[in-house]
C-alpha cells in the first residue's frame, strides 16, 4: 500500500469508514483492489527495433457490476496510480447510482513519441495481454489521458478478432460509426457545469455573478470553460500545460478554444486586457469559483492557504490532497468533490454501453437529458446528506458511496 496516491485514497476511506462505523472486515475488502495485472508489452518499432513497455489494469471492486475505468498512456503510469484511480471509479459509479465497479489501466509511455502505427501495435498488444480480464460483462475500459476514440476503435477490433464476435460494448468512448454515443466527448465537462449550476442554484447566486478560473484545457477543461461561459459565468482565467491567460473583465472563451484547436496549446494566445499567468498562479487567482480540470495532486498543503476562491468544483480526478482538504475546510471553502462533479463521463459511458448491449441508439438530446437527470439527482442526494449531518460534500459523497458498496457486499456475502 506504499505510494502517495493510493495512501490518499485510503485516508479518505478511513475517515468515511470511521463516521459510517463500517465493519472492519468490509473496510479490509475495500482497502485492497480485487485484482491487479501487470503486463510487459513487446512492440516492434518502425525502425525494426523492439521496445518493451509496461502496462497495468486494476479492478478495485466488481461487487456492484463490471469494472469501469479509463486507460491512460503516460510516463507517470504505475500500479500505485492505477489502483488509486480504480478506487475513485468505484466511489464515482456508486455516487451516480450506476451499476458498475471501479477499474483503471494504463501503459507507461509517452504517446507523442510514437508513430500512429507504433501506437496501434502497442494498443493491440495491450488488449491481447489483458484479454482474460476485460469484456462487456467483466471490465469496460475507456479513453483517458493520452488515449482517444481512435485507440478505443483498435480496442474493439482487437477484442472482437480474438473472440470472433463484434463486441462494441467492450469499451466506451469509441468513434460514433462503431457504436460510440452521441454526447460522450462533452459529457465530463457538461457534468461539471451541471454541478456548478446546481451549486449556485442552492446558494441563490446567478451564474452572471460568478467569476471563475479553469485549470486544464484538454477535453474536460475546454468543454467546462465553454459551457460555463454559455451558462453565463464570467470565465476570467484558463490554463494548460504551457501556462495560462487571465483577464479580470472576462475571457473570450470561444476565441481561446478556436486558437487551441489550431495551435494545440494556449501558449501564444493574446487579446486586449489579457495577461499571462502560470498554472500555479491560476489556482490562486481572486475568483469566486475554481475548477481544477487538469491532473491529480494540484491543490496541496503547500498552496491551499493561498487559494482565494470560495468554491471549488473538481473536474479532474483527485486534484486536492487530504491535507489540503483540511486547510480549505478551515477557510470555509466549499468543495464539490471529483467523485460527484466529474461523474458525467462515466454516466455517459454507461449510456453508451447500454446502447451497445441493446443495439438501440439514442439522440444527443436524449443522452444530455438523461445525463442532466442523473447528475442533478446525485448532486441533490450528496448535498442533502452532507447538510443534514454537517459534513463536507466530499465526506458526504464518500459515506454515501462506500455505504452503497458495503451494502452490496453484505447482500452478496463472502465466498465461499
Amino acid at each position: 500500500m506504499a505510494g502517495s496516491q493510493y495512501e490518499q485514497v485510503l485516508a479518505r476511506l478511513r475517515e468515511a469508514s470511521r463516521i459510517l462505523k463500517l465493519e472492519p472486515g468490509i473496510f479490509e475488502i475495500l482497502a485492497e483492489p480485487e485484482r491487479t495485472l501487470e503486463v510487459a508489452l513487446p512492440v516492434e518499432m518502425d525502425d525494426g527495433s523492439v521496445k518493451v513497455f509496461m502496462g497495468y489494469r486494476c479492478h478495485h471492486s466488481t461487487v456492484r457490476g463490471p469494472a469501469k475505468g479509463g486507460v491512460r498512456y503516460s510516463m507517470d503510469v504505475c500500479m500505485d496510480e492505477v489502483k488509486a484511480l480504480a478506487s475513485w471509479m468505484t466511489w464515482k459509479c456508486a455516487v451516480a447510482g450506476i451499476p458498475y465497479g471501479g477499474g483503471k489501466g494504463g501503459i507507461r509511455v509517452d504517446p507523442a513519441r510514437l508513430s500512429q502505427n507504433e501506437l496501434k501495435r502497442l494498443t493491440r498488444r495491450y488488449v491481447y495481454s489483458i484479454l482474460p480480464i476485460i469484456g462487456p460483462e467483466k471490465d469496460i475500459p475507456a479513453p483517458d489521458m493520452g488515449t482517444n476514440a481512435q485507440i478505443m476503435g483498435w480496442f474493439v477490433d482487437t477484442y472482437s478478432v480474438f473472440t470472433g464476435v463484434l463486441s462494441p460494448g467492450v469499451v466506451t468512448g469509441k468513434p460514433i460509426p462503431i457504436g460510440g454515443s452521441l454526447g460522450r466527448r462533452e459529457a465530463t465537462g457538461r457534468g461539471v457545469v451541471f454541478a456548478v449550476r446546481e451549486l449556485f442554484a442552492r446558494l441563490g447566486k446567478k451564474p452572471s455573478e460568478i467569476a471563475c478560473a479553469v485549470q486544464g484545457y484538454g477535453n474536460v477543461g475546454s468543454i467546462t470553460a465553454e459551457l460555463a461561459h454559455e451558462l453565463g459565468c464570467k470565465v476570467v482565467g484558463v490554463s494548460d500545460i504551457t501556462g495560462g491567460v487571465y483577464n479580470p473583465a472576462g475571457l473570450d472563451v470561444p476565441a481561446i478554444s478556436k486558437y487551441v484547436a489550431e495551435h494545440k496549446f494556449i501558449e501564444g494566445y493574446t487579446a486586449p486586457g489579457v495577461s499571462i499567468v502560470s498554472n500555479e498562479q491560476l489556482l490562486t487567482l481572486d475568483v469566486d469559483l475554481l475548477i481544477p480540470a487538469a491532473l491529480q495532486g494540484q491543490i496541496t498543503e503547500a498552496n491551499a492557504d493561498q487559494i482565494r476562491a470560495k468554491f471549488i468544483v473538481e473536474g479532474a480526478n483527485g486534484p486536492t490532497s487530504a491535507e489540503a482538504d483540511r486547510i480549505l475546510e478551515e477557510k470555509g471553502v466549499l468543495v464539490v468533490p471529483d467523485i460527484l462533479a466529474n461523474g458525467g463521463g462515466v454516466v455517459c459511458s454507461y449510456f453508451e454501453w447500454v446502447q451497445n448491449l441493446q443495439n438501440f441508439y439514442w439522440t444527443e438530446e436524449e443522452v444530455n437529458t438523461r445525463l442532466d437527470g442523473i447528475m442533478t439527482r446525485s448532486f441533490a442526494e450528496v448535498w442533502d446528506f452532507a447538510k443534514q449531518r454537517n459534513l463536507s460534500m466530499r465526506t458526504g459523497a464518500y459515506i454515501l458511496s462506500i455505504g452503497k458498496v458495503a451494502e452490496a457486499i453484505r447482500m452478496r456475502g463472502i465466498f465461499p
